[in-house]
């Protein structure tokens, strides 16, 4: 008897704290900065730099931040993931089952998977939401989910997505992000990534050649899954697409935290320098984040528009993410059939 195949796509984002509270953004925080692969030190010295410093420090000024982008919807990056997720099941149909989850936070993966499994589907597809792989975001994610299942007593045929920057529907998706703007009206456009210690680079360098001055240049078998890699093709591609010339723009990462080298060039050294240097408008693409967060409405869309100003620039303009725009939903829909 053929068994009619049933098939579950579970999404991962990062996560957000379940509200803006200081209370909800230390519990969140502290769940985020313990995971061993975004804070990868020894486990007594990761408990109490975080612990210890970090959040307490931390929690009541993000929480403020927090508070600056939060409206009636709740959190941006939740309500984006959210709509992402009803958008692409109202496409899909009874083809696949979507489900989203967040690596920290909620909706938790535990009590995401909790109802997958009961369920009883017979596939099931894992689609962590970040385009480039890294082992803080991704790793994380797939490491976090396999936990969750081994104590699942049957299996359902599993498939990971470890990364989709490369896919021609995902760089549609973000050059249709450009529309609305007049790109040659911009002084300088930058690609502005999420950062990641210099250290994360090189722990997962298989090549040999990371984080050197042409490393990045082309995709290979040795660095399709190095972060700074896929992000620097990201650029590349979309650049291209959309006819911007080498000179007129920029790829930098934004969020450090700490004294350890993260990978460069810095995004806030880089827009200072811009301003000092006469630019006055800059339009910042940030493709690293497929739904709108603090990383981008506030980091971007507010203090590196209060940077850009202090030092002689006029205006910093955020592109939005790809969130759950019509060309990001059929990009996923087409990634996801064909790991189905």
């Amino acid at each position: 008897m053929k068994i009619q195949q049933q098939t579950a796509v579970l999404l991962i984002n990062l996560g957000t704290p379940d509200s803006p509270s200081t209370s909800d953004v230390r519990r969140y925080l502290t769940e985020f900065l313990n995971d061993p692969r975004v804070i990868d030190i020894s486990p007594l010295g990761r408990a109490v730099l975080v612990n210890g410093v970090i959040v307490p420090f931390r929690a009541p000024r993000s929480a403020k931040l927090y508070k600056e982008i939060w409206d009636e919807n709740g959190s941006p990056l939740l309500f984006h993931s959210l709509a992402l997720k009803d958008s692409l099941q109202e496409m899909a149909g009874e083809e696949y089952h979507v489900y989203l989850a967040m690596r920290y936070g909620n909706p938790s993966l535990k009590t995401t998977l909790e109802t997958i499994r009961k369920k009883g589907f017979t596939r099931l597809l894992v689609l962590p939401l970040y385009p480039q792989y890294a082992s803080s975001t991704t790793g994380s994610s797939i490491e976090k989910f396999f936990k969750c299942i081994s104590h699942w007593e049957t299996l359902p045929e599993i498939k990971t997505v470890q990364s989709f920057y490369q896919h021609p529907a995902y760089l549609d998706a973000v050059c249709r992000t450009a529309a609305p703007y007049d790109l040659k009206s911009y002084d300088h456009i930058l690609f502005s990534f999420h950062g990641i210690p210099e250290r994360h680079i090189r722990k997962s360098d298989i090549s040999g050649v990371c984080l050197k001055d042409s490393c990045c240049e082309q995709i290979h078998a040795g660095n399709h899954l190095c972060y700074k890699a896929g992000c620097t093709y990201t650029a590349r591609m979309v650049a291209k697409h959309l006819g911007i010339p080498q000179d007129s723009y920029t790829i930098c990462f934004q969020s450090r935290l700490g004294k350890t080298p993260w990978i460069k060039p810095y995004s806030d050294l880089v827009i200072k320098s811009l301003a000092e240097k006469g630019a006055k408008k800059l339009l910042v693409f940030s493709p690293a984040f497929v739904a709108d967060c603090l990383e981008t409405v506030h980091e971007i869309g507010v203090e590196y528009d209060e940077l850009f100003q202090e030092h002689g620039g006029e205006k910093v303009t955020l592109v939005p993410s790809l969130n759950a725009s019509p060309a990001w939903v059929e990009a996923l829909h087409k990634i996801i059939k064909e790991n189905c």
